[in-house]
């Protein structure tokens, strides 16, 4: 409700306690995923009822790593900007990381590389647009992450409007990657540092969350303990950091 803090929404109190209570709703009930579907075929428990937000994810990706591989495609670099600041937040000045972003953009489409540029920064000026922390379910069991991440979204907590699917797909389409971050107090930036953790359901991550029905601890370790492969599904790219620094560490 603090997001109708302003007195503008007076007027509309009783239509946003109805709103309010019906979110409640849904947070008692933890309807994480309300809309779903049976997995199928091709999933361990073709009954489960997988969320068709996930799915959706889920075969983008696969249909990206299947143009990433394909020899007749043009190689793809991403170029990930991980400065916090641009035009758009307090300082209303583009970082330099950003400039640098697109010379190495320039340089690279005159080579004849496609280019996609991922900015950060966005995360800092779009409201709406976030990457949410990872929850570490990793820390339990390797397959209890799924790929991709089927944390969020969670309409029942709110927790919506995740950028990660996006850009799992960008990662899975490229051939190569490249980083180039500000140092911020001795450290990467918290937007990068956010997606550097998000990304940990590449290296390893369950790619059927049938197989653990969500998330079921007990079930995720057994399958580890079995002998859990670690799928790696973003080897094979070329990757590449560029760090900018100043006085007291700052863009």
């Amino acid at each position: 409700m603090a997001r109708f803090y302003d007195p503008a929404f007076r007027a509309e109190d009783e239509a946003l306690a109805r709103l309010e209570a019906i979110a409640w709703d849904a947070y008692s009930h933890s309807r994480k995923a309300p809309i779903t579907a049976k997995a199928g075929a091709g999933y361990v428990d073709p009954d489960y009822d997988l969320s068709v937000e996930w799915r959706a994810a889920s075969e983008r990706i696969k249909a990206a790593q299947t143009r990433q591989r394909d020899p007749a495609t043009r190689s793809r670099v991403l170029i990930v900007n991980a400065s916090s600041r641009n035009d758009y937040t307090c300082p209303s000045e583009m970082s330099k990381s950003y400039r640098l972003a697109k010379i190495a953009q320039g340089a690279l489409e005159r080579r004849a590389f496609d280019v996609d540029l991922l900015d950060l920064s966005r995360l800092n000026s779009d409201r709406d647009l976030h990457i949410h922390p990872c929850k570490g379910c990793v820390s339990t069991a390797m397959p209890l992450c799924h790929w991709p991440c089927s944390c969020y979204p969670n309409h029942s907590l709110g927790l919506v409007n995740d950028w990660m699917n996006e850009i799992y797909e960008r990662f899975a389409a490229a051939h190569g990657v490249i980083f180039i971050t500000p140092v911020y107090w001795y450290q990467v930036t918290s937007p990068l540092k956010l997606l550097m953790d998000r990304l940990v359901c590449a290296d390893g991550g369950n790619p059927d969350p049938t197989s653990t029905h969500g998330k079921t601890p007990e079930e995720a370790k057994r399958i580890e303990l079995a002998s859990w492969d670690y799928p790696k599904h973003l080897a094979g790219r070329a990757y590449g950091v560029v760090g900018s620094t100043r006085r007291r560490g700052r863009d």
